[in-house]
Formats: C-alpha cells, structure tokens, sequence
C-alpha cells in the first residue's frame, strides 16, 4: 500500500499538511507529489473556514529536498533526456512549489527537522517559519551539482536578503536553528517538543482574524512583492471598499466599541 504524500487534517479553523515519507526524510518529487499539494491547496483555498494552515512534516526532518538516490539513479522525475527532466520539473516540483504559493490563507511552516534543498525553499514559502532547536537549514543545491531548480532563487533572497542567500547557496553551508533566527529565515526558536503546541497557538491567533481580510491582506503582501506602489496603493483602496461592506467589519467594530470578543462568519 502507497503511502500518501502529503496528509492534509483540518481541525476547527486550521489546516495541518505534514509531508509523509519519514523514512526518506521526508524527500520530495516523485511523481505523485505535484498532484497531492494540488489537491490539498485547492481544499483549503475553497473552504472559507480554513483559515491558517501550518506546514510540518513527519518523523525527524521536515524534509531534506529532493532525492538524491533517484538521481543518483536516473530514476523518476530524473530521468531521461534533459527535455524529460525539465518537464518533471514543471509538473511534479515546480507544482508543489506553486500550489504551497498560492495557498490563500496564512501558512506557518513548523520546521521539526532538517529543511535542506528544495525543503529549505518549500519552508520559505510560508508566511512565518518557527523552528525546533533541532531544526537545520541549507540550500545545499550546488554540492550536488545542481542549481536551485525549484524557485528558491527567488524565495531566498526575498526571506533572508541577497547577501545571505547568497552565501548559503555559494558555499552550501548548513546553519542551524538560532543561526536561521538571526538570520531572519524563522521568526522563533523552540523546544522541539513544544514546536506544533506554539505553531498550532500562533495559527488559532491568525485564525481568529475575519477571514475574507485575512486572505485579502495575505493577497496584497504577496503582490507587493512584486508590483509597483502606485498598483498596491490602487489594490488596497479597492479591497477596501469591498471590506466595508462585510458583516464581520460590523461585527468587529461592534465588537469594539461594546468591549467584547467579536464572532466572525465569513461574510
């Protein structure tokens, strides 16, 4: 019997997604995986009551990238003439990558373990990283020969600014957790046991924000990333407008001024 990928569980408002392959260190782009992060982003993305997600994986290591024993053997996504190879790019990494992307709501990456590769660019498209004390990272790309195939490029510098990202991807060096913290690639360090207990409280605290301006604010940082001031400006006024006239903008001012706890319902 296969073993799923990638387990998605929803509980109240906050999506959980842990990459399942414990026994590879959670490695990832074989075949069945773009499909499976589709698949997951596409759930929380049409369900108005998820709203946050946190990232994790299974066993010891959140995952260590792609595998390297396949490469090794030519095997999978890495085989073929280069043609090959770069479609299985298209349609099993880089579909990964891109559904984690344009998840609609908050995403915490709880990074349990080594996150080297394409895992410490996975980690790199959520919102906020929180890492155990045992957690390592590294863009380790070039010690195996390769470039980083999977965005990382773009993500890194964009996370930790251009002269780090390029010193890690330059020298593959791997740093260790309250090195990433100094850095700015996690926003905390924690004990490894107490990792999904302050991810999963830090998640329920987005969670409890009003969930259409939740995905609309989500939304406008991601395209401040990369359109002009001008445009966001002209985005932020539309939405809002649109924001105005939900009930939970009621309900929040209400909320306010009658110095209560606000109950928010999608609308």
């Amino acid at each position: 019997m296969t073993t799923h990928p990638l387990v998605l569980d929803i509980d109240g408002h906050v999506a959980t997604l842990t990459i399942n392959r414990p026994d590879s260190r959670n490695a990832l782009g074989e075949a069945e995986d773009g499909p499976a992060f589709a698949e997951a982003a596409e759930q929380i993305n049409a369900n108005i009551d998820v709203r946050a997600v946190i990232l994790t994986g299974a066993g010891k290591a959140f995952s260590a990238g792609g595998n390297i024993k396949a490469m090794n053997e030519k095997a999978g996504s890495f085989s073929g003439p280069g043609v090959d190879i770069a479609r299985g790019y298209y349609t099993g990494i880089h579909r990964i990558v891109k559904s984690l992307w344009s998840l609609e709501v908050p995403m915490i990456a709880a990074v349990n373990g080594p996150a080297i590769g394409l895992g410490n660019d996975v980690a790199c498209l959520a919102d906020t990283r929180i890492a155990s004390d045992k957690a390592i990272f590294g863009a380790t790309f070039l010690k195996i020969g390769l470039v980083p195939g999977d965005g990382g490029s773009w993500l890194l510098p964009r996370v930790i600014g251009s002269a780090r990202a390029a010193e890690l991807f330059f020298t593959g060096d791997v740093i260790d957790a309250e090195t990433a913290c100094d850095w700015g690639l996690v926003s905390r360090v924690v004990p490894h046991d107490d990792l999904l207990t302050q991810a999963r409280a830090l998640a329920d605290k987005m969670a409890g924000q009003p969930p259409h301006v939740l995905r609309m604010t989500k939304r406008l940082m991601r395209q401040g990333m990369t359109t002009t001031f001008d445009q966001i400006m002209d985005m932020s006024a539309n939405m809002q407008a649109l924001a105005h006239h939900t009930d939970d903008h009621a309900e929040a001012v209400s909320a306010f001024i009658e110095k209560r706890s606000p109950t928010y319902k999608g609308r």
